[in-house]
């Protein structure tokens, strides 16, 4: 058998959460001969064109890059399969066409931050919190037609504690991602995977789909715990909100307590430098907060300039 690790591999990605799992592909050895990412795209003041994390990754290793408008394009066609890659591997990229990831011998196998089948779609971090979970993970899986269903290859279990949110969560998975797609890579090339049919692993399925605006509006009738995972389910971003006097308060972290009141959920008071706020049960407290227009800051330096004469009330 020949050497896997001269096997051919492109690879498609963009963010950060997918370079860790080329750089680790390259570090071990294997042969990626192209990536894959999305175009650059302008950003920031002067709409400088801004290039993806993976193609920086990717061009500072001599990697070639493609980036393709649309991947069902001829031309794109044509200049991927030029390649002739044995397989591909996908982590953090769009939905493919099935001339894509149908075209290497080996197929293409892609990298989910869940354990499924649970959490299949394009949020599974944030919704694993906001929903409370205990444990998610990552899964390495051969794709097929219908997002994040084909058989998979590993599955690794990761505990979420009470106060981790979205973003520390994500950079746990994304390491531990990158391990997870080497080892599938060792297997598959190797020929020696073996598959697990995600209609054999039973259970009521929970779903991770994209996030809006309106997932991200925080109701205060809710109790403390159901507000708390919400808001480190979508901390660092997109970031819970609420509004305070028409303006937008995004909070990306704070604590709750449970206590008996009668107070009317989402009023507002201060206390000890924190914003204190009713919520069905309790009382949720706002400690690294972002009022629009204004920088993001910890809730004690907000309060300096910000005096609650009476009641206040967020909706």
């Amino acid at each position: 058998m020949s050497d896997p690790k001269a096997k051919r591999i492109i690879f498609l990605g963009t963010p950060e959460f997918a370079v860790a799992s080329l750089c680790a592909l390259v570090e071990a050895g294997f042969n990626v001969v192209a990536v894959v990412t999305m175009p650059d795209k302008p950003a920031g003041r002067g709409l400088k064109l801004q290039t993806s994390a993976v193609k920086q990754y990717a061009e500072s290793r001599g990697i070639p890059v493609l980036q393709p408008e649309k991947l069902k394009s001829p031309a794109f066609i044509d200049e991927l399969s030029a390649y002739k890659a044995d397989v591909q591997v996908v982590v953090a990229f769009r939905m493919l066409p099935v001339q894509v990831w149908n075209m290497p011998p080996y197929g293409t196998f892609n990298l989910h931050a869940s354990l499924l089948p649970n959490y299949r779609g394009a949020a599974p971090i944030n919704w694993a919190i906001v929903n409370g979970e205990h444990e998610t993970g990552i899964t390495t899986f051969k794709l097929r037609h219908e997002i994040d269903t084909g058989d998979i290859v590993h599955r690794e279990a990761v505990p979420i504690n009470e106060t981790i949110s979205a973003g520390e969560l994500h950079d746990i998975l994304m390491e531990k991602g990158a391990k997870l797609v080497v080892k599938t890579m060792d297997e598959v090339l190797s020929e020696t995977a073996v598959f697990l049919p995600q209609m054999n692993i039973e259970g009521d399925l929970k779903p991770a789909p994209k996030i809006f605006r309106e997932h991200c509006r925080i109701n205060w009738s809710l109790s403390g715990e159901q507000i708390h995972n919400l808001i480190r389910g979508m901390s660092p971003y997109p970031a819970a909100f609420s509004m305070l006097n028409g303006q937008i308060l995004k909070i990306y972290k704070g604590s709750y307590v449970v206590r008996r009141h009668f107070e009317t959920a989402g009023t507002m008071y201060i206390e000890n430098n924190l914003l204190r706020i009713a919520t069905a049960d309790g009382y949720y407290y706002a400690e690294d907060i972002q009022l629009e227009g204004k920088k993001r800051m910890p809730s004690s330096e907000f309060v300096k300039g910000f005096r609650v004469e009476g009641q206040v009330s967020l909706g």
